[in-house]
């Protein structure tokens, strides 16, 4: 459906974890009254409506997930399975409850617990400042292969983690700079690097607001057993912890990092 300049100009303002869900509604709000054409008078109604029911929208729970399944080309590991798997515990938590009886006042949108699922380390789910950021990781593993040292992994490398050992005549991947992205692999033509560990990479306690903060990352790459164990202790701890509807990043602190880093 065609936008007017005023109206797409309108819908940048809004914020951007519900920008999607908010563009959706004004549109199909639109074609139920016959509109061929998005104006700022569209964008204001559904904008008005939306907030006058927000309460209705809570669930107490947000769960979203980048694109890659329709094709993303940087994909390192999928997530759309185990997204399916973690919505169904959230859901069992029944966190709307739970959060009507800490929260006093109206729920807001800003009370929901938030997980979100990336397929690559380009993030556009934006994991890093949501409660539990999940991001797929397909680690680089060097074999026998011999190397015809083209320079590939290299160039196709963002984070300059390889360099090449003129002794051994391999590449040598620093894990320190390593995203676990997977493109090295790819770009490899003589199958020296092969795929090594996949699996998912895990950070928590991030959030924006007044008091914006980044989530930590856990060192390591997990299987989907171990994610969603880890899924379901962060949902506990947040219900033991959580006495007003406070963020998970807001109880979540640097020595309970720690033991979950165990």
């Amino acid at each position: 459906m065609k936008w007017t300049p005023e109206a797409e100009q309108a819908i940048k303002k809004i914020p951007f974890f519900v920008k999607k869900k908010v563009r959706t509604r004004v549109e199909k709000e639109a074609a139920k009254k016959g509109k061929k054409q998005i104006t700022l008078k569209e964008v204001k109604a559904t904008k008005a409506a939306y907030l006058s029911k927000m309460s209705s929208e809570i669930k107490g729970y947000q769960i979203d997930t980048c694109f890659g399944a329709e094709g993303c080309p940087n994909r390192a590991n999928r997530t759309d399975l185990l997204m399916e798997k973690i919505e169904e515990i959230i859901k069992e938590e029944d966190l709307l409850s739970f959060l009507k009886e800490r929260v006093s006042g109206g729920l807001k949108l800003h009370h929901e617990f938030r997980v979100t699922l990336a397929d690559c380390p380009n993030a556009c789910s934006q994991p890093q400042i949501k409660d539990i950021g999940i991001i797929g990781a397909c680690g680089p593993h060097v074999v026998n292969e011999e190397c015809s040292r083209c320079n590939a992994c290299i160039d196709i490398c963002r984070e300059k983690a390889i360099t090449l050992d003129s002794n051994l005549n391999k590449p040598v991947i620093a894990p320190s700079l390593c995203l676990n992205c997977g493109q090295c692999i790819d770009a490899c033509p003589t199958g020296t690097i092969k795929k090594g560990e996949v699996g998912f990479r895990i950070q928590l306690g991030g959030k924006l607001g007044r008091h914006p903060k980044l989530a930590r990352e856990l060192p390591g790459i997990f299987d989907e057993d171990k994610v969603i164990e880890i899924v379901k202790t962060c949902i506990q701890f947040y219900k033991k912890h959580s006495r007003h509807g406070e963020r998970f990043s807001e109880i979540f602190k640097n020595a309970d990092f720690e033991t979950f880093s165990r």
